[in-house]
């Protein structure tokens, strides 16, 4: 998953490029409005994180532009303008969330997933192949009640799996959504992640099969 951040405060962009890389989520930084145009125009992106008070421009004035060309891209501002008069405002000019800083940034990493699993339309919604079940909500795995134990990577994995099921995930989405920019991605890093689940679900008897098409990507399927 790669998003953008909007930030001219270099020390906090520094730090949240980091914290959200160590959970797996890789970000762009811009400084400017200027830049974030830019970088919208250019990049499909899955989020924007936008701060308001920004040295060209005005965070809430760049959301309405994006709103009113039918950018319809998820938006957290993360602003330390903390005011209800802000906060509904900013709401009101078509964000997705309002966090005001200093926030948590495991905070943070559950807002953005929340709001990505509304724009899909999967709250409160289950993925099944095979006698697997996957809540969206809950993140947990489950082969008819019984949880199937899996890594947080694996977790990842299996769901990018199943939201596309029965269609194939390029290689370069996986390690996208696997690693982002946390820089322990070695040669056959997804390849390990993609055994090491294939071999769980085997081993579980879930009736799902993860296939491997040759130079494109992954699949899961259920056994015929």
């Amino acid at each position: 998953m790669r998003i953008l951040l909007v930030e001219d405060e270099i020390e906090v962009a520094v730090a949240l490029v980091d914290a959200l890389a160590r959970r797996g989520v890789a970000v762009d930084h811009a400084r400017t409005g200027a830049e974030a145009e830019a970088y919208l125009d250019a990049l499909d992106y899955a989020a924007v994180l936008l701060d308001l008070g920004l040295p060209d421009d005005d965070g809430v004035a760049l959301l309405a532009r994006m709103r009113r060309r039918g950018d319809t891209r998820p938006v957290l501002i993360v602003s330390a303008r903390g005011s209800i008069e802000s906060r509904v405002f900013g709401l009101n000019e078509g964000a997705d969330e309002y966090l005001v800083k200093p926030f948590d940034v495991d905070e943070l990493h559950a807002r953005l997933l929340a709001v990505l699993r509304r724009r899909d339309g999967y709250v409160g919604r289950a993925l099944h192949c095979g006698r697997l079940r996957f809540p969206v909500d809950a993140r947990v795995a489950y082969v008819d009640d019984a949880v199937l134990t899996l890594s947080p990577r694996e977790t990842e994995l299996l769901e990018l799996l199943l939201r596309r099921g029965g269609k194939v995930v390029p290689k370069r989405i996986v390690e996208d959504q696997l690693f982002g920019l946390s820089g322990d991605l070695g040669s056959n890093a997804v390849e390990v992640y993609v055994h090491r689940l294939r071999k769980k679900l085997d081993d579980a008897e879930t009736g799902a099969r993860i296939e491997t098409v040759r130079g494109v990507g992954y699949m899961i399927v259920a056994r015929a």
